[in-house]
């Protein structure tokens, strides 16, 4: 006996539609979702109905619920978070983050090239004229920010959703200086007129069309930030060592 074809339940179909808003990433982490009220209306559903869909989402790590609303739950955390924490202890943490983002970043930028639909390329263009609009700032903090949102725009543009949310995990601890100084960089004398550069040189492939393009000015891009870092850490280490030379007259008897 065949059994029967039965619809899927209300809160079900809703959970469904929300869990695949997070996955694609139209859903980012630490967003927080409207009134339970508008959302019901939103989705032409009960409130009892949404309540349920949304305690499935909250129980499986999705969502999570405070005083302040409903959340977009920071899934990748309980990975990133002791994977940082190990990184941390190495020497290496700066020197292989950069060479595993220049191997997925360029790859993002090439396909981004090739599938990036008309919303994705206003919305790459938006984040670099904001970028534009902050370069002109004394602080450089608003122009450091919207270089997020552009690589950002990037990854969605790529339309894959590993190199999506993997490396917008990432750019969420790059912004917190996990893995560098993101102040130190752009107060370096050159350095915000050169990264604004590299970063028109990629939208440009990537809104062109050009993959091999985009995939070339973003290794360029990685790589000209790379030697960058790398000259401040050895500044910082030169400056240490006079330092400490400096306060070896503390602990030296005459």
């Amino acid at each position: 006996m065949v059994d029967p074809v039965r619809p899927p339940r209300l809160a079900d179909a809703v959970a469904q539609h929300i869990e695949l808003l997070i996955l694609e990433g139209a859903l980012r982490p630490g967003e927080r979702l409207i009134g339970e009220r508008e959302l019901a209306e939103k989705l032409e559903v009960s409130r009892p109905s949404l309540r349920e869909a949304l305690a499935q989402l909250e129980k499986r790590g999705l969502l999570v619920t405070s005083r302040a609303g409903t959340f977009v739950a920071d899934f990748l955390a309980p990975i990133t978070g002791p994977f940082v924490a190990l990184l941390g202890a190495s020497d290496r943490m700066t020197d292989d983050y950069f060479e595993y983002r220049e191997a997925v970043e360029a790859r993002a930028a090439r396909l981004a090239a090739r599938r990036a639909t008309e919303h994705d390329k206003k919305a790459l263009a938006a984040s670099l004229e904001e970028m534009r609009k902050a370069h002109g700032l004394d602080d450089p903090t608003a122009e450091a920010a919207s270089d997020v949102a552009f690589h950002r725009a990037i990854y969605e543009a790529a339309h894959n959703l590993v190199i999506l949310h993997v490396m917008r995990a990432f750019s969420e601890l790059s912004q917190r200086d996990i893995f560098y100084s993101r102040r130190q960089l752009y107060d370096r004398p050159g350095v915000r007129a050169r990264l604004l550069a590299e970063h028109e040189a990629i939208a440009r492939a990537i809104l062109d069309g050009d993959g091999e393009g985009a995939e070339a000015a973003a290794v360029a891009h990685l790589s000209a930030t790379v030697e960058t870092l790398s000259q401040i850490r050895a500044e910082a280490q030169r400056a240490g060592v006079a330092l400490r030379r400096l306060g070896r007259q503390d602990i030296v008897a005459e």
